[in-house]
C-alpha cells in the first residue's frame, strides 16, 4: 500500500465484506490510500439467491453502507466522510469481472442504460449485450481517473504521514511537490527474482528521477550502490526504459541486500516509516529437499521468498539441518510450497503444520547472577515485563530490531513509558524484547557488549520453557565483574554468563505461553447454528457475534490457531454437509489457560528433542 495513492476495494455481494478485505482496507487507509468500490459477482444474487431487482438493489445499498462504515472507522481524521463511496458520484462500480461487464453512473448515462435493463440482461444470460452496454474496462478506468488522486495531489498529504524527516528541507519539499528534477527518493515495497537480472526491486519514486548508472544510498548502509537498469511494469511484463520519474512505480536492477521497506536515495535522507503488517506468522512447517543435491538450492529459494514476502519467516538451523518456514496460516504456507515446486523446480517434503507460540512473563525478578563457565566473569540482571507502549512501538515498526540510535528514538521510548535512564542504556531490540545496559563505570564493558548482545538474542530466540521465541521481556544488566585477561572474556565465557541468568530470571518470574488467535467468520444456513456453535466451543472458541440475514447466519468467533489446524475444516464441513463458508484473520496472541499449559509445553519440548520435564531456575544457576 505504500506504493499507491488509491485502491479498488473488491467485494462479493453474497459473501459480504470478508475479514481479509477489512484487514487490507485498514492497511490501505493507514497509508492514506483513497478507496473506490467494485462490487463483483453481482450475477450470483440472481442465479444463486434468486433475488428480485428490488431485493438486489437493497442488498447492494447495504453493502455500500457497510463499506463506508469501515472507511469512516479507519480513515485518517481529515478524510472521514470525504472518502465515502457512492453510486451517485460514480465511485462505485457494479458488475461481473468473469463476464466482463460493469456499470456505474457514468456508464449508465453514456450508454443510456439502467439497472433494471442490466438485471434483465443478466437474468437472460445475454453476456454479449451486457459487454456492449456496460464495458468493464471503461467503467473501471473512468472510476479510477475521476476519483483516485494524482501523485501531485496525494503526496502533499501522504508524505507528512509516511516520512518523518524535515518537511521544510529540500528533500521534504521535493517529495511533497513530486519534483522530478530533485535528488531521487524511492521506497521499496516488493522484491522479485529474475533468472537473468537477479534481484529486481520494485519501488515508488517519490521524488527525483532514477536512471541507469544512478548512485544511491540504501537506508541503514553507508556505502552507495549503482543502479544498473530501470524499468516500468506493463501488466506482468517488465519493460526496460531510460528513466523513471517521480510519481511512478519503478523496477530497479543492480542493488544488493535490499529488504522491503528500505529507502533508497541519491542523498543520505531520513528513511521512510517502516512498513508494518497486521498479520503475523502463526503456523510453522519444516521443509526439506527430497534429494540432497537440492538442499543449497532450497536454502537460497527460501531466502529469496522471505525477502519478497515480509509475512513469511524462514529459519535455517545449521546444527540440525532443519529448514523452518512460518506463515499466516496453512493456505499461506501451501502457496509457498507451490512456488518452491513449480517456480523453483525443487521437489520437497514438508511436516505437519505446527503452531508458533511465544514465551512471556508477568512480574519482575531482580539481581539474578550469571557466571562464566570459568567463574572469572559475572553479570547481574533484572528481568521484568516490557512496557506495553514500548511493545507497541516495536510491533508498529517505529522501533526496529537492533540498536535504536538518536534522540528521536530516545524520546519515543520515554513517551511510551520507559524510564529515561533505561532508554539511554538500550543496546538491543530482538523479538519484541530489549537489552539495557544499566551499569556504571564497569571496566571492559564496551569490549564485551557485542557478545552480550549475541547472548541476549540467543536467550530470547529460544526461551527457557519451551524453546519458543520470547515476547515483551526487558533485561537490565545492573552490575558486572569482567576479567582483565581477554582470554577469559571470549564468546565461550561471556555468552553463557548472560544467557543463563536471563532464562533463570524468566523462570523465577513465571513464564507464560502465548498462543496465536484468529478471528473466525463462518456463514451457514440457520438450521446448522447450534451444531456449529457447539463445535466452536468444543475447540475453545469464543463466540463474539451472531448476525442473521434471511435464512443465512454469520458467526464471528475468536479461535486458537492450534484448534483450527487439527482437522477442523473436515469437522465443520461434516457438521454443515459442506455448506459452511469461512475465513480467518490474525487476532493477536493470548495466554494459554493454565490448566493446559503444562501439557502443551511437554509436547513442544518432546518434539524439539528436549527433556519433557520443564526446567527450573536452578537448572540455569551456577
Amino acid at each position: 500500500m505504500r506504493a499507491v495513492d488509491g485502491v479498488i476495494v473488491v467485494v462479493d455481494p453474497v459473501e459480504g465484506i470478508m475479514p481479509q478485505t477489512e484487514t487490507v482496507m485498514r492497511q490501505a487507509l493507514k497509508e492514506k490510500a483513497k478507496p473506490v468500490l467494485f462490487i463483483n459477482k453481482v450475477d450470483r444474487l440472481l442465479t444463486e439467491l434468486r433475488l428480485t431487482p428490488e431485493q438486489t438493489f437493497e442488498r447492494l445499498l447495504k453493502l455500500i453502507n457497510d463499506v463506508n462504515k469501515l472507511i469512516n472507522g479507519y480513515a485518517p481524521e481529515e478524510f472521514v466522510g470525504k472518502w465515502n463511496v457512492s453510486v451517485e458520484n460514480g465511485s462505485v462500480c457494479i458488475g461481473s469481472a468473469a463476464k466482463k461487464w460493469a456499470i456505474s453512473k457514468r456508464i449508465m448515462e453514456k450508454y443510456n442504460t439502467s439497472f433494471k435493463e442490466i438485471f434483465a440482461l443478466t437474468a437472460a444470460g445475454d453476456e454479449k449485450r451486457l459487454q456492449e452496454v456496460a464495458p468493464i474496462d471503461e467503467a473501471t478506468l473512468t472510476m479510477i481517473i475521476e476519483h483516485l488522486p494524482t501523485p501531485r495531489v496525494a503526496q502533499a498529504y501522504r508524505i507528512p504521514h509516511l516520512w518523518h524527516g524535515d518537511l521544510e528541507s529540500a528533500e521534504g519539499k521535493a517529495m511533497t511537490s513530486v519534483d522530478a528534477k530533485a535528488p531521487a527518493g524511492v521506497v521499496i515495497f516488493g522484491i522479485s527474482y529474475d533468472p537473468h537480472g537477479g534481484e529486481v526491486a520494485v519501488g515508488r519514486v517519490f521524488s527525483g528521477t532514477i536512471r541507469k548508472g544512478t548512485m544511491v544510498y540504501i537506508s541503514g548502509k553507508n556505502d552507495m550502490q549503482k543502479i544498473l537498469q530501470v524499468g516500468l511494469y506493463m501488466g506482468p511484463e517488465r519493460v526496460l526504459i531510460d528513466q523513471v520519474s517521480a510519481g511512478n512505480i519503478a523496477a530497479i536492477i543492480g542493488l544488493k541486500d535490499l529488504s522491503i521497506g528500505d529507502t533508497i536515495s541519491e542523498t543520505n535522507i531520513t528513511p521512510f516509516e517502516q512498513i508494518t503488517h497486521y498479520s503475523k506468522p502463526v503456523v510453522t512447517k519444516a521443509v526439506e529437499a527430497k534429494e540432497l543435491k537440492d538442499t543449497l538450492k532450497l536454502i537460497e529459494a527460501l531466502r529469496e521468498l522471505s525477502k519478497s514476502d515480509p509475512t513469511l519467516q524462514v529459519e535455517i538451523k545449521q546444527e540440525t539441518g532443519e529448514h523452518l518456514m512460518s506463515g499466516m496460516g496453512e493456505l499461506h504456507l501451501e502457496v509457498i510450497e507451490t512456488k518452491l515446486r513449480d517456480n523453483y523446480k525443487i521437489p520437497i517434503t514438508t511436516s505437519e503444520p505446527l503452531v508458533v507460540y511465544k514465551e512471556t512473563i508477568d512480574k519482575e525478578t531482580k539481581d539474578v547472577e550469571g557466571k562464566s563457565p570459568n567463574h572469572h566473569t559475572r553479570f547481574d540482571v533484572t528481568i521484568s515485563p516490557l512496557e506495553k507502549g514500548v511493545i507497541d512501538l516495536i510491533e508498529t515498526g517505529v522501533i526496529r530490531d537492533g540498536e535504536p540510535k538518536g534522540k528521536i528514538y530516545l524520546e519515543e521510548l520515554v513517551k511510551a513509558g520507559m524510564p529515561r535512564e533505561e532508554a539511554r542504556g538500550l543496546v538491543d531490540v530482538s523479538h519484541t524484547s530489549v537489552l539495557i545496559d544499566a551499569t556504571h563505570g564497569v571496566q571492559y564493558m564496551n569490549e564485551v557488549m557485542e557478545l552480550l548482545i549475541d547472548g541476549f538474542e540467543e536467550a530470547v530466540t529460544e526461551g527457557p520453557l519451551a524453546k519458543e521465541k520470547c515476547f515483551g521481556v526487558k533485561v537490565l544488566i545492573t552490575d558486572a565483574t569482567i576479567h582483565e585477561d581477554p582470554v577469559h572474556r571470549g564468546p565461550a565465557q561471556v555468552m553463557p554468563a548472560i544467557r543463563r541468568p536471563i532464562w533463570a530470571g524468566m523462570l523465577f518470574s513465571g513464564v507464560n505461553l502465548l498462543e496465536p488467535k484468529q478471528k473466525f467468520t463462518v456463514n451457514i444456513p440457520q438450521e446448522y447454528l447450534s451444531d456449529v456453535i457447539g463445535l466452536l466451543q468444543a475447540r475453545r472458541g469464543q463466540v463474539q457475534e451472531i448476525q442473521q440475514e434471511n435464512e443465512q447466519v454469520t458467526i464471528i468467533a475468536k479461535m486458537p490457531v492450534a484448534e483450527v489446524i487439527k482437522g477442523f475444516s473436515n469437522e465443520i464441513r461434516g457438521a454443515t454437509t459442506g455448506r459452511a463458508i469461512w475465513s480467518t484473520e490474525f487476532d493477536g496472541y493470548e495466554k494459554i489457560p493454565k490448566e493446559i499449559q503444562d501439557k502443551i509445553v511437554r509436547e513442544i519440548r518432546k518434539r524439539k528433542g528436549q527433556k519433557e520435564e520443564p526446567p527450573s531456575p536452578q537448572d540455569f544457576m551456577d
